[in-house]
């Protein structure tokens, strides 16, 4: 197999001149290069890429761990660090977890053998100690709110947004107010169950567990939600939806019962996605595009950095 020290005896220059030309360095002479160019078409040589990349000490590659590819809240993350992928010359090597934790360590352990340069994690399932013991080997971006110097966070104040949303409601009237969530045990799960907590003892609301559904990240989530809300005496009046396609599915399915949407319920979903605004819902709007193209900048910079992504509500005709 040719090597580099193949190439510099073909052409007569030494090993420095060679990888000079391959790396397009300028001070190397018309003639020494067309002679090394020569030499590599004559050969067919290929630089080996994983030397190239210990040489550098980089590998133009950057880990981006997600729990899903098929959620629009997810591919619109993707979407935003995509496109600073692209522009900066970067791959992505994606790990669709599932929320399972053997498939977070494996892109934890791509960023220990240095294999990526460093690693976005959109949600995760492990635990922070997981991450905390990785912090050494490169720079990790997390999406979420956290009180660590030691990684750079873009994430959403949930606890901030899901007031407002109640808030909002409360103002329109509703005291009867529920709410869908996609898991109990996630970051932001818990600052809207927190959020919601303080909210009901704020104004002095009757705390009802029934009025709060798990399991919902999908459109077709939206017809289970209408059956447990069927099942109950006392139904709310108002629900805020985990997310856009959750609520658009409530939407349809109450549509399809002669539920009357904002009369007999009201709506509110998250991140403003397409569909919002076909179906005219009231949201609260994430830009998760920016947020993803600054989780891009904050791993390619490795400098630790925290922004928090402003939410706005978007006031449609479902409240």
């Amino acid at each position: 197999m040719t090597n580099i020290k193949d190439v510099a005896a073909r052409a007569g220059v030494s090993v420095t001149t060679v990888s000079r030309v391959l790396n397009n360095h300028p001070y190397v002479s018309a003639q020494k290069r067309e002679a090394v160019l020569a030499a590599i078409d004559e050969m067919n040589y290929y630089p080996n890429i994983n030397a190239v990349h210990l040489s550098k000490g980089k590998t133009q590659a950057m880990g981006v761990v997600l729990p899903y590819t098929d959620h629009p809240y997810f591919g619109l993350l993707l979407k935003g660090i995509a496109s600073m992928a692209l522009e900066h010359n970067y791959k992505l090597v994606l790990y669709q977890t599932n929320y399972q934790k053997r498939v977070e360590l494996e892109a934890l352990q791509m960023l220990k053998t240095k294999q990526i340069d460093s690693l976005i994690i959109c949600s995760r399932g492990c635990e922070w100690s997981v991450i905390e013991e990785h912090m050494q080997y490169g720079p990790i971006v997390v999406a979420e709110k956290r009180d660590d110097p030691r990684v750079s966070l873009t994430y959403v104040n949930h606890y901030a947004a899901f007031t407002a949303a109640l808030d909002y409601l409360y103002k329109k009237g509703h005291r009867k107010i529920g709410y869908t969530i996609s898991r109990t045990n996630g970051t932001s799960s818990r600052d809207r169950e927190q959020a919601y907590k303080d909210f009901i003892r704020q104004h002095g609301l009757a705390y009802r567990p029934d009025y709060i559904i798990d399991q919902c990240l999908y459109f077709e989530d939206g017809r289970r939600v209408i059956e447990c809300i069927q099942s109950m005496p006392e139904p709310p009046t108002a629900l805020l939806a985990t997310s856009d396609q959750v609520a658009a599915g409530i939407m349809l399915c109450c549509h399809h019962e002669k539920i009357k949407v904002p009369d007999d319920l009201a709506i509110i979903g998250f991140d403003n996605q397409p569909i919002a605004q076909m179906m005219n819902i009231t949201t609260m709007e994430i830009p998760l595009e920016q947020m993803g193209q600054n989780l891009f900048k904050q791993a390619l910079s490795g400098k630790i950095d925290s922004k928090e992504i402003t939410v706005s509500l978007i006031e449609r005709g479902t409240v």
